[in-house]
C-alpha cells in the first residue's frame, strides 16, 4: 500500500471516529510515542483501570474497564510502538445504551506522535493526530542569524530538525594599517563559509528528498539572512518562497515566530495549488479536452492508462452498491453518495445490501497501481466545494 492510499485510509479512519459518540465518559483514547515502552503504558492502563472502578454509573464503569482491557490485550501484540508511535481508540460505538458495542481502532500515523496522552471522554481525542493531516506539504525553513542557523522541515505544524550550523566569522576590528585590511578579508571568508555551509546543508535536504519539498521559508533577525539568500549558495531548483523577521533563532521561540509570520503564504500555497489544479480541470472540461469526471468516466480513463492526474475530494462519499429484493429476489447495482442504506423496490419489497464497494478507495488503488499523480483536496475551500458539488468529488487531467 503506497504512502498516499495509507493516508486516505486514515483520512477515513477519522472520520468514523469524528462521528461516534459515547453516553458517557466510556470513549478512550491512547496516544504512545515511539520511544515508549509498551509494557509501561500497558502498566498506565491496569492504573486506569483500578481507577475506573469509581465510577458511580455501573454500565459507564464496565464499558470503560471492557474497553481498557481489550486495549491493554491489543499492545500485548507489539514489542515495542511503531516507528512513529500509535494511536489507540476504544469504546462502547452502540446506539443502544443496553446493548454494548466495544470496538477498538489504531492508527499508525505518518509522523512521529511526541506525547503519551490517556483520555476518557464521550468522544476521541482526535486533535493530536488530525493535526499531522493539516497538510501533506513539506517546507524547508531556515532561521539563522550572523552567528547560527536551523535547518529542518516542516509538515503541517510539527518541525523537524535537519541541521544546526555554527559561524565562526571574526568581529570586525579596529586594528589600522595591513593588519586591519588582513582580518577584513579573513572575516569575509568566514562569513563566505558559513553561507556556504548553509547552502550546503539545505541543498543537501531537497536533494535527499528528490526536490519535492514545496519551498524554502527564511527567518531570523537583522540582514544575515537577505544576504544569505542573495549569496547565491542555494540549488537554482529551490525556490525562496518567503524571507521573515523574528527576534529568536532557537527552534521553539524563534520557529514559533516564523510559523506566525508565515500562516497566510503557507494557507495561500495550498490555495494557489487547487487553483491550478480546478482551473486546468475546468478548462480541459469546458473545451471537452483531457479531463474526465464522474466514477465512471475516471474508473475507464484509469483502466486505459489515459489519467496524469486524479482528483478527489477529501469529503467524497462515494459507493458501488449490490442490492438483492427480500421478496422477488431481483438484483441491483447502483452507485450511491453517502452510506448505504436498505431501499424500498418496486415490488413492494426491500432492497437489501448484498456488497458495498468504497469506490473513492477502488480509484486510489488503481492509480497507485499505474503510478497516477494523486491530489486530495478539501471540501472547506472554494476550489474543494466546487469539485464536490459540480463534479461530485471525483475528476482526472488525461494523458
Amino acid at each position: 500500500m503506497s504512502d498516499t492510499t495509507k493516508e486516505y485510509e486514515m483520512k477515513k479512519s477519522l472520520k468514523k471516529l469524528r462521528s461516534i459518540r459515547g453516553y458517557g465518559t466510556e470513549l478512550i483514547s491512547i496516544y504512545v510515542p515511539p520511544d515508549f515502552q509498551i509494557s509501561d503504558e500497558v502498566n498506565k492502563l491496569r492504573e486506569e483501570k483500578n481507577q475506573s472502578s469509581n465510577i458511580k454509573s455501573k454500565t459507564t464503569r464496565q464499558n470503560v474497564q471492557n474497553a481498557i482491557e481489550k486495549i491493554v490485550q491489543y499492545l500485548k501484540l507489539y514489542n515495542r510502538p511503531p516507528k512513529n508511535g500509535i494511536a489507540v481508540f476504544c469504546g462502547n460505538i452502540s446506539k443502544m445504551q443496553d446493548k454494548p458495542d466495544i470496538r477498538l481502532f489504531s492508527i499508525e500515523p505518518p509522523v512521529q506522535i511526541k506525547a503519551n496522552i490517556y483520555r476518557c471522554d464521550s468522544n476521541f481525542l482526535l486533535s493530536p493526530i488530525e493535526a499531522l493531516f493539516e497538510t501533506t506539504e513539506l517546507y524547508g525553513i531556515l532561521i539563522m542569524d550572523g552567528r547560527d542557523a536551523i535547518i529542518g522541515m516542516l509538515r503541517g505544524t510539527q518541525f523537524f530538525m535537519e541541521k544546526k550550523v555554527h559561524s565562526f566569522a571574526h568581529q570586525k576590528v579596529n586594528k589600522g594599517g595591513q593588519s586591519q585590511a588582513r582580518f577584513e578579508r579573513i572575516r569575509v571568508d568566514s562569513i563566505e563559509h558559513y553561507y556556504q555551509s548553509i547552502g550546503g546543508a539545505v541543498n543537501e535536504m531537497f536533494e535527499k528528498n528528490s526536490f519535492k519539498i514545496s519551498g524554502l521559508i527564511v527567518g531570523g533577525p537583522g540582514p544575515t539572512k537577505e544576504n544569505f539568500v542573495k549569496s547565491k549558495n542555494l540549488n537554482y531548483q529551490i525556490k525562496v518562497l518567503g524571507v521573515f523577521d523574528t527576534g529568536y533563532t532557537d527552534e521553539n521561540v524563534g520557529m514559533r515566530e516564523l510559523l506566525e509570520h508565515a500562516k497566510e503564504l503557507l494557507s495561500e500555497q495550498s490555495i494557489i495549488k487547487e487553483q491550478k489544479l480546478i482551473g486546468r480541470l475546468k478548462s480541459e472540461i469546458a473545451r471537452n479536452g483531457n479531463a474526465a469526471t464522474g466514477y465512471q468516466h475516471v474508473k475507464s480513463a484509469l483502466e486505459n492508462g489515459k489519467v496524469e492526474t486524479l482528483i478527489i475530494s477529501e469529503d467524497a462519499e462515494i459507493y458501488k452498491v449490490k442490492y438483492k429484493c427480500n421478496t422477488c429476489g431481483k438484483e441491483i447495482e447502483r452507485i450511491i453518495q453517502g452510506d448505504p442504506i436498505e431501499e424500498k423496490h418496486d415490488c413492494g419489497g426491500y432492497l437489501q445490501i448484498v456488497e458495498s464497494v468504497d469506490v473513492v478507495e477502488e480509484l486510489v488503488e488503481m492509480a497507485d497501481k499505474g503510478g497516477v499523480g494523486i491530489h486530495f483536496i478539501s471540501s472547506e475551500g472554494e476550489y474543494g466545494k466546487e469539485l464536490l458539488l459540480g463534479f461530485g468529488g471525483i475528476a482526472a487531467l488525461l494523458r
